[in-house]
């Protein structure tokens, strides 16, 4: 079943999985009492899961069941139209399905009765990659009755002969990962030779083909030290003290789940604490985090709770910087991880995500952020394309260097004595006589990387909620284009000093974008009015790099949304990249846009007093 959450008129559409008995099924269990891994009784070995760390969580994958709502038809003998009995889904998993029958179905429908099943598993039941059709054999392994709106239904739990994940590599993520592979490789040499063909033209127009030649080379060693990225792997042995903080504000509708994933971590209870710190928020977000720590502080004492998850409210609204420098200063660990408000951990994300502070000298990591309102809509879509190749491509070639330039807001974790060192100034921070009200991950980030290491850790997942509504969206891109030239002019007076490729390839990255309006005004304006010439060649390029989005998004998701890579291309190209030029004259600005900050509220009242003063001036003198 497809979730749906309203938020500004909006039906977010979410993956819903179905809640487990227990609150903290992912904490490790101290007294061992805990014997199964999952509600269904598969039992953990208690040595191999402290041994291996992610023994228990390919246990919970497999068990992990997502509510449902498709229609599915079962036959009781192989290709006998006769023999089938339409039901409904209810909920599903990688190793069976829960449905739902008319009474009658009973007696055809009796345990350990092997059928099969032929369904499509709508976009958003489950993770990406399983939206598809399938026809799987399958036993029944359970049935039962109840009743509903005083009518009595069949209850049949199937098990799958095989696998999702295995039925899946066979029938559709081969194809996805062959078919990709070879589209990479000649999208990759078409480039290539196309680049080249510019050298002939530079008698023409140096400075424009020199720019496509850099532009392509800048790209493709993006992929290329993407895909030579390898995460850090697990050490059991390695589980410093993490203490997460949580600024929240007027964030009540999404605040609950945020807390509950940060404290259902498989992670050591003792060496792990979690506080939200609100920012004075006018809703009811104070009330659900109450709320939700009293429920998680009734859960067990075992669990240590209440000693490791808090709550702060802030005297007053001061920003997220004054609310993550607060958390900071409460927290016990010398280890501090970021989250925001609307996104939601993986079980496993912290034991990952501090792992490359094995390194002494490392001083941030990002782990990955994925979108979890995916399927809500197109502009959610073409989001969740973007956002898995700025983390797993992007942001994984500059782990390649260690020097990832924006340790995310969602899920970064910092050494605690670095963010108090430099907390101060990142308070006080101002450009050009403007206070900076956001940007504060790539900020910090930059006073961690004059001298300290930055990484990325792919398998420290989280999920996101993400703009629904274009307004919403277009105004968070120009946000976040202003804070990336602010930020991006600051790193650029000390990146020359890591490696020598980093540093070439940051100020490339930097003057690209920059460039790249002009760029286009030129080859789509100027060309083709002055010279007659169709732009054949330069929509080609940009044809081949929005293959390249979406092919490396197939090639590592398998999903069906890789298409929405072309999409995001074509969009970017015609709106989004419009919003530079704008940032290039207004990135001093400080308002969000998309909330009621300070900042914002003083540029609202600045603009109805010039209205105001409008009226006046022609307004008639009787």
């Amino acid at each position: 079943m497809i979730f749906q959450k309203k938020k500004n008129n909006t039906a977010e559409v979410l993956t819903v999985s179905r809640a487990d008995r227990r609150l903290l099924s992912n904490v490790p269990d101290p007294e061992n009492i805990r014997t199964q891994a999952d509600r269904r009784g598969q039992a953990a070995d208690v040595a191999q899961a402290q041994d291996d760390p992610a023994y228990l969580d390919r246990l919970r994958m497999l068990s992990l069941r997502y509510m449902a709502n498709f229609d599915v038809v079962v036959y009781t003998r192989k290709k006998q139209r006769k023999s089938a009995i339409k039901g409904r889904a209810v909920d599903i998993s990688t190793t069976g399905l829960l449905c739902e029958f008319g009474p009658a179905a009973q007696e055809r429908l009796f345990v350990g009765k092997t059928v099969s099943i032929h369904c499509d598993i709508p976009p958003g039941t489950m993770p990406e990659g399983f939206e598809s059709s399938v026809k799987l054999e399958a036993k029944v392994v359970r049935n039962f009755t109840k009743i509903e709106d005083d009518q009595e239904k069949l209850m049949v739990a199937f098990e799958f002969a095989k696998p999702l994940t295995e039925y899946m590599q066979r029938k559709r993520w081969g194809y996805a990962i062959y078919g990709s592979s070879a589209m990479l490789l000649f999208s990759t040499i078409f480039i290539m030779l196309m680049r080249a063909e510019s050298v002939i033209y530079f008698q023409y127009n140096i400075l424009l083909y020199m720019y496509s030649l850099i532009a392509a080379a800048f790209l493709l060693t993006r992929y290329f030290f993407g895909a030579l990225y390898r995460d850090v792997p697990i050490n059991p042995d390695f589980t410093p003290g993490v203490s997460i903080i949580i600024p929240c504000f007027n964030e009540e509708e999404w605040i609950h789940r945020t807390i509950l994933s940060c404290v259902n971590q498989n992670y050591p209870i003792d060496k792990l604490e979690v506080i939200v710190v609100d920012d004075r928020s006018t809703d009811r977000s104070v009330e659900q985090i109450e709320k939700v720590i009293e429920m998680i502080h009734n859960e067990a004492d075992r669990f240590m709770t209440k000693e490791r998850v808090r709550m702060h409210v802030l005297p007053e609204n001061g920003g997220k910087r004054v609310a993550l420098v607060k958390g900071v200063e409460m927290a016990k660990h010398d280890l501090v991880v970021f989250v925001d408000s609307d996104s939601f951990l993986e079980p496993t994300a912290i034991r990952h995500l501090v792992q490359p502070f094995q390194d002494p000298k490392m001083g941030g990591v990002a782990g990955r952020t994925d979108v979890e309102n995916k399927y809500t809509n197109s502009i959610t879509k073409l989001q969740t394309v973007r956002y898995y190749i700025a983390f797993r491509i992007m942001k994984a070639a500059e782990a390649w260097f260690d020097s990832v330039t924006c340790l995310s807001g969602p899920l970064s974790c910092y050494r605690k004595d670095l963010i108090i060192q430099h907390s101060d100034a990142w308070l006080s921070q101002k450009f050009l006589g403007q206070p900076a009200t956001f940007g504060d991950d790539r900020s910090m980030t930059n006073y961690i990387l004059q001298t300290h290491r930055t990484s990325y850790q792919d398998s420290a997942i989280c999920s996101t909620i993400v703009p629904s509504k274009m307004s919403v969206f277009l105004k968070q891109q120009m946000r976040w284009k202003r804070s990336w030239l602010r930020e991006s002019l600051r790193a650029s007076m000390f990146i020359w000093k890591k490696e020598p490729f980093m540093a070439l390839f940051f100020y490339i990255g930097l003057i690209v974008p920059i460039a790249a309006p002009v760029i286009v005004v030129y080859n789509l304006g100027y060309v083709p009015i002055v010279h007659h010439v169709f732009p054949g060649t330069f929509l080609m390029g940009l044809l081949l790099m929005a293959m390249l989005m979406s092919l490396a998004h197939l090639l590592f998701r398998r999903s069906k949304l890789w298409v929405f890579g072309f999409v995001f291309c074509v969009f970017y190209e015609f709106v989004l990249l419009w919003q530079m030029p704008v940032a290039w004259v207004t990135f001093w600005k400080s308002t969000w846009g998309t909330r009621e900050t300070p900042q914002d509220i003083e540029a609202k009242l600045k603009k109805e007093a010039r209205k105001q003063k409008g009226k006046k001036g022609f307004s008639l003198p009787f």
